[in-house]
């Protein structure tokens, strides 16, 4: 049972921080794939879960695992995942990957064969150094280099490479010489945002996902939005963009409802979803995720209200998921993963393959799982709305059941309850109670039993 206490006198309030020590590490990052994910934690592990046929989760097998498995122990800062391959940048900015190469998504060059999965199943290192961002598509891959060139492989049927052609390419080439500040990579299409608010794109264009008024795929890259762009993310066949003004942009394929513009009409050109205050993105194939400036986090498209049942609901306008967004958070093809703010991993979605890394198969219920429980920081937040009522916010454990009671004695054998009340699925909760200012009462909060 859990006990927070604090006093509430006349002219002042005091609170307390509780922190419980726990052995579990923070998560710091995560990436979502098709029916995979990955994330690491604070001290540079890289652990991953779900479905392993091509060798994605790099154990060195080709089984899939429903918990999550530590695959290095440290010295890991960025993870990214496509379709069926892995990618992730060591500490010296060195590029390494696992999973599916049939196409070169891998970069490893076209002997990387492991019959019949054309691929490795044990993480291969495919750049030496300055590796600042990797990115992964269907079966192409995006490599951001510290002197801001951009970098491609893999499936280029469509022109997603960039390079003029249609050609696979099984090594990393050289696509921008300079000036690239951020990379995605969507089903069959690439974004990339230079250094001067400038969004460029290029590969498949059939839904309109490359925003230049045409259908037509391009080959090259092509300029789309001049300026003042800021984030992107590239769907499977649809595209989001932010801009300097807080406001959401989308483009492409809407048949569910994903751009979040009240229709399932697709968009040719750039179309303003959100007018401010966003400042994070995500796109899945058929879904988005954002959150705002008040931390509040929004879905649009095949998600569901809560990220679960993602088959069977969609809604083509913002619904916001939560009221306190997470830190972190990655979209994958039909699974979600978040990082809050005390570093715990939570998932959504489909788990088919044990992708949620929750142990099972079974798809997680109607709201988000905790998967890693970090360093857990229990914070009382007591706040005077006016001369007769107080507001205790609470960070606690998700959906669990609390007690607001009160007494004028600390050590009080008895305490008069007051309220009760339920986390929501990140843990949070608010309670709204008299004062009593005059009687320097203290206030409890306990989880039930």
């Amino acid at each position: 049972m859990g006990i927070r206490i604090i006093r509430l006198c006349l002219l002042c309030v005091v609170f307390l921080h509780h922190r419980d020590l726990a052995e579990a590490q923070t998560v710091t990052k995560a990436a979502a794939g098709q029916y995979f994910s990955l994330f690491l934690e604070a001290d540079g592990s890289l652990w991953a879960m779900g479905n392993n046929d091509y060798g994605q989760l790099g154990t060195g097998t080709f089984l899939r695992t429903n918990a999550p498995r530590k695959i290095l122990s440290a010295g890991v800062d960025s993870v990214a995942a496509g379709a069926f391959h892995s990618l992730f940048i060591k500490s010296d900015g060195s590029l390494w990957g696992m999973g599916l190469d049939y196409f070169g998504e891998l970069g490893c060059g076209p002997g990387t064969v492991n019959w019949p999965f054309f691929g490795t199943n044990m993480p291969e290192q495919i750049i030496t150094s300055n590796v600042v961002a990797a990115a992964g598509g269907a079966a192409h891959s995006l490599v951001l280099k510290s002197d801001g060139s951009l970098w491609a492989m893999g499936y280029n049927l469509d022109g997603e490479l960039g390079d003029g052609t249609t050609n696979n390419s099984y090594y990393p080439e050289q696509i921008f010489t300079t000036n690239i500040a951020a990379i995605s990579a969507g089903g069959l299409h690439s974004l990339c945002l230079a250094s001067n608010g400038s969004l460029w794109a290029m590969g498949i264009n059939v839904y309109g996902q490359l925003g230049d008024g045409t259908t037509n795929s391009v080959s090259l890259p092509k300029i789309i939005v001049y300026s003042n762009v800021t984030a992107i993310a590239a769907g499977y066949f649809h595209s989001l963009f932010l801009k300097s003004d807080g406001s959401l942009w989308g483009m492409g394929n809407n048949g569910v409802g994903q751009l979040g513009d009240g229709t399932t009409n697709d968009v040719h050109i750039p179309e303003e979803i959100v007018a401010s205050n966003v400042v994070s993105i995500a796109a899945g194939p058929a879904y988005s995720l954002f959150i705002k400036r008040d931390g509040s986090m929004w879905a649009m498209g095949q998600s569901g209200n809560n990220l679960t049942n993602v088959l069977n609901f969609a809604t083509n306008q913002p619904i916001q998921i939560f009221e306190r967004g997470p830190s972190w958070f990655a979209a994958g093809y039909y699974h979600s993963l978040f990082i809050t703010s005390d570093g715990s991993l939570w998932a959504s979605g489909n788990n088919d393959y044990g992708q949620l890394g929750v142990g099972t198969t079974l798809t997680a219920g109607t709201h988000a799982v905790r998967v890693v429980t970090g360093p857990t920081y229990r914070q009382l937040l007591p706040k005077l709305l006016n001369g007769s009522l107080m507001q205790l916010s609470y960070a606690g454990d998700a959906s669990t059941s609390y007690i607001l009671e009160r007494s004028s004695i600390l050590n009080a054998a008895n305490w008069a309850t007051q309220a009760t009340n339920t986390a929501d699925s990140l843990g949070y909760l608010t309670f709204t109670n008299a004062c009593y200012q005059g009687s320097n009462t203290f206030w409890r909060i306990r989880s039930l039993p």
